[in-house]
């Protein structure tokens, strides 16, 4: 694990005064490969409310020395969510108010691959406990293989999700709508759910 970092465990109206930082983050990491997100930082405070506003959500920041955020990742009763979250859930019978969803993680470049992501799961997990959920979910944006803006290098996190007992379900997708950054304005893009069952 990275030296020098602070998890901090935000739930509700705790989450307000990190949302700029938390905003600007977010459009820092999701401007890369695969999602080229070109988001603004007055979108980010509305979306990020969802979960300032519900009491059951959980928020875990990571700050530098300088109390800077470097990483982030966020869970919320799927019950918060909007309809084109909980969409694919009902149409494939499940209950929604039995679903966690995981929301995105997200970490500088030079602190990736050295346990956070493996952090942020387990603790994500441990507030699915307490919530009793009998699922636990997230969804990743759909790109072709031979997308020519893939990076040279680039390697898709499937293995490390099938590591954190996370199973894909291609018949589950949702779909939203963001601007990409060589687009005019924005466009549907496909997102995929990858979904783990717990025992209760």
């Amino acid at each position: 694990m990275p030296e020098g970092l602070t998890y901090h465990e935000l739930q509700g109206p705790a989450l307000e005064p990190w949302l700029d930082q938390l905003g600007s983050l977010r459009i820092a990491v999701f401007h890369d490969y695969p999602y080229l997100y070109d988001g603004s930082l007055e979108y980010e405070r509305e979306y990020l409310r969802t979960y300032s506003q519900s009491p059951n959500s959980l928020v875990v920041l990571v700050t530098n020395a300088g109390n800077e955020v470097v990483g982030a990742t966020t869970c919320i009763p799927l019950t918060c969510e909007g309809p084109e979250f909980q969409a694919p859930f009902i149409e494939h019978g499940f209950e929604v108010r039995e679903v966690c969803y995981f929301g995105e993680s997200i970490l500088l470049q030079e602190l990736r691959g050295q346990g956070v992501g493996k952090e942020f799961f387990r603790r994500r997990e441990a507030h699915a406990t307490k919530l009793r959920a009998r699922w636990t979910g997230f969804c990743a944006v759909d790109r072709d293989p031979a997308d020519p803006r893939r990076p040279a290098g680039y390697r898709p996190l499937d293995t490390f999700w099938i590591s954190q007992g996370y199973t894909k379900r291609p018949e589950m997708k949702a779909t939203f709508v963001w601007k990409e950054t060589d687009e005019e304005s924005e466009s549907p893009k496909t997102l995929t759910f990858w979904l783990k069952e717990w025992t209760r």
